[in-house]
């Protein structure tokens, strides 16, 4: 299945060279870097752990878990259009009841700009509205599809380390997390803050220690001096993807992603 999310970055184009590579030889499959985790929706694996910083995502995926009717029904009240939009994107997530919180989650992702996620200095989500060309709301199946897939995972809300905490023999670990902020961009994925230097030292240094635990792992990265950091000494393979620059269509480039494994 598909994920209900959109999301900037998304690998929904390397799919098929990321389930090769994962194969199925594992008893768990962790994904520190959640997002729309299209990567654990087209697995469906019997157990996981997904966990990522964004509170707002893991939210989400908790209701649509536990609670996906009420989610549904609260979505079935808001018609797509700007208007509504700019009402939903202004009102405090935290004011709202769990459901409203997580399908206003999902409306805004679908009809926001490109599937960005960004946030200004106090926190608040500011994408604009992506027109009539955004998303779909998703249906109410493919929300009870996701619910009884969620049912196999833990979710987990912090950065990557607090996710790794719980690996273990057996699990297989997909690691896909946003540039650096020293890395060259082609478009704009994510909130400028969301990775940093001294967060990719530290994700070299996770990698390290699965390896030395016989834990296998495979992270993608874009193609860029921080990927040379992350895959010396490791397997790797170079793979072409094409991506819209801005948004639209009529403009896309080829760029490459490095895949680093063990």
């Amino acid at each position: 299945m598909t994920s209900f999310l959109r999301w900037a970055g998304s690998k929904r184009q390397l799919l098929p060279n990321l389930i090769k590579l994962i194969g199925e030889d594992f008893t768990r499959y962790v994904e520190p870097f959640a997002g729309s985790a299209c990567v654990f929706f087209r697995l469906l694996p019997q157990r996981a752990v997904l966990g990522d910083i964004n509170a707002e995502l893991i939210h989400t995926y908790i209701e649509v878990k536990y609670r996906v009717e009420p989610v549904i029904a609260q979505l079935r009240q808001w018609r797509k259009g700007k208007k509504r939009y700019l009402e939903l994107r202004a009102i405090d997530p935290e004011s709202l009841p769990r459901a409203a919180r997580a399908a206003r989650f999902i409306y805004l992702n679908r009809c926001c700009f490109n599937g960005l996620y960004r946030t200004n200095r106090q926190g608040h989500f500011n994408v604009p509205y992506g027109g009539e060309r955004s998303g779909r709301i998703p249906n109410p199946e493919n929300l009870r599809r996701a619910s009884r897939a969620l049912k196999q995972a833990r979710l987990i809300t912090g950065d990557f380390t607090k996710s790794l905490q719980h690996v273990g023999p057996g699990d297989f670990v997909y690691m896909d997390p946003p540039f650096s902020i020293t890395s060259h961009r082609m478009f704009n994925e994510y909130d400028a803050s969301a990775f940093d230097e001294a967060q990719l030292e530290q994700l070299r240094e996770e990698i390290e220690r699965l390896a030395q635990r016989r834990i296998r792992f495979l992270v993608s990265y874009a193609d860029s001096p921080e990927a040379e950091i992350l895959r010396a000494g490791f397997k790797s393979q170079t793979v072409s993807v094409r991506r819209n620059i801005a948004g639209f269509t009529g403009k896309r480039v080829t760029s490459n992603e490095i895949l680093i494994y063990n």
